[in-house]
């Protein structure tokens, strides 16, 4: 076996996701929202992982449920992730483990603003990397903090609840800080894991209130530059950071810190990551490929590391998602030809998912299905979500078998 890391043998590999958001916490107008049990993934996670390698994807991104595999601080319950586990030994599917995607535990009294975050999500991730060294090498400490930190503290719609400029930094501190001591307490336990950190990428058009568009654009990167120590007196962001109560102190514990991602993900959406934002609203725009290569180019000037394509896809025809598929091929063909280290290309959800906004209703959640997927989900007359792929399967197993050459 060779000892090239997967992200250094200049190969590009295919892979899918399996959408992963867990907000267990409820209250008035504000229902739970578990993307694996609203699509059945807890029942027919064995069916999903055979298709996942039928589908020819060399790597899965798959996130562990951190409210059920912790139900009280420091008692781990493995059951059901020890059988997942060992199904994707037994496949020879590499798995890209979110250990965050949104959610704390119901316990985490105030969730991100909880004193002991940081801590308690990196002791949570040290246990998962432990029980799983010897099938798990690749981890993502945490899912798109900005996309996080606007959910959860500057739109006031996940907890702890938080609006406003403010907010957002405080959860984004908090992140970062999590991000920062997960990646340690792996890497204390597994000296040969592979962390990708990854970023949801944003694209903006024209002016932008109330934030103007320069710290707009600084702010999409605020959390790889807090982890990776590039934040300091003079960066642009700065003084933005310092109206909402960031001290130098804060952004010393980060350089004295830092941490580097082996590779930057970056999610990319043709139809939503480019939009404007007027009075705080985002207006999305499609943006095509010319909006993937711009990013992709982005994320590789600033950070100098390799770069996988962590999410994409979109809600639409299967002639429609299989031209997304081409068109994303050919711009990671004509970056790479160019010299870009662009290593994975993950087709994120593989199924239908939930949207979000579920969570505020009332309707069944096939109300809010989202045919992401290359696989369509169907209720059936015995209330199962039936698995059925669409046309787009069999060209992404076309272009994945064209990948391992």
């Amino acid at each position: 076996m060779s000892d090239t890391p997967w992200y250094r043998d200049g190969r590009l590999r295919y892979g899918v996701g399996i959408e992963d958001t867990f907000i267990p916490q409820e209250r008035l107008g504000h229902r739970k929202l578990d993307e694996y049990e609203l699509t059945q993934h807890y029942s027919r996670w064995r069916e999903d992982l055979e298709l996942v390698a039928e589908s020819g994807a060399e790597f899965l991104r798959w996130g562990v449920p951190w409210y059920l595999v912790e139900p009280r601080p420091g008692e781990f319950d493995w059951s059901w992730t020890d059988q997942v586990a060992a199904k994707m030994r037994e496949l020879g599917i590499r798995c890209i483990v979110d250990l965050m995607h949104y959610g704390t535990p119901l316990w985490l009294e105030n969730s991100f603003l909880n004193a002991a975050y940081p801590e308690r999500v990196a002791s949570y991730s040290r246990a998962v990397a432990e029980r799983y060294r010897d099938v798990w090498t690749d981890f993502i400490p945490l899912n798109e903090p900005v996309v996080n930190a606007e959910w959860c503290g500057q739109n006031g719609a996940w907890p702890p609840y938080l609006m406003g400029q403010d907010g957002f930094v405080k959860v984004l501190l908090a992140l970062a800080r999590g991000m920062v001591r997960t990646q340690q307490e792996i890497a204390a336990v597994h000296p040969d894991a592979t962390f990708v950190h990854v970023d949801a990428g944003f694209l903006f058009d024209g002016e932008t209130s109330p934030l103007p568009r320069e710290v707009l654009e600084e702010r999409r990167f605020l959390a790889l530059d807090l982890i990776t120590g590039r934040v300091d007196s003079d960066s642009p962001i700065r003084p933005y950071l310092a109206e909402h109560g960031v001290t130098d102190a804060d952004l010393e514990w980060f350089r004295e810190n830092a941490v580097s991602p082996d590779v930057v993900g970056v999610n990319y959406y043709p139809h939503f990551t480019m939009g404007r934002v007027d009075d705080g609203v985002w207006t999305p725009m499609h943006a095509g490929a010319g909006g993937l290569r711009a990013l992709l180019e982005a994320y590789a000037q600033r950070y100098r590391r390799p770069i996988i394509v962590t999410e994409t896809s979109l809600v639409g025809t299967p002639d429609e998602k299989i031209t997304w598929l081409r068109d994303s091929a050919a711009v990671l063909a004509a970056l790479r030809a160019e010299g870009r280290d662009v290593v994975g290309f993950t087709w994120f959800p593989f199924f239908t998912m939930v949207d979000w906004l579920y969570r505020f209703d009332h309707e069944a959640p096939d109300e809010w299905f989202m045919e992401f997927g290359l696989v369509d989900l169907r209720r059936g007359a015995d209330q199962g979500l039936e698995r059925v792929r669409n046309e787009a399967f069999e060209v992404f197993q076309e272009l994945a078998r064209a990948a391992r050459g």
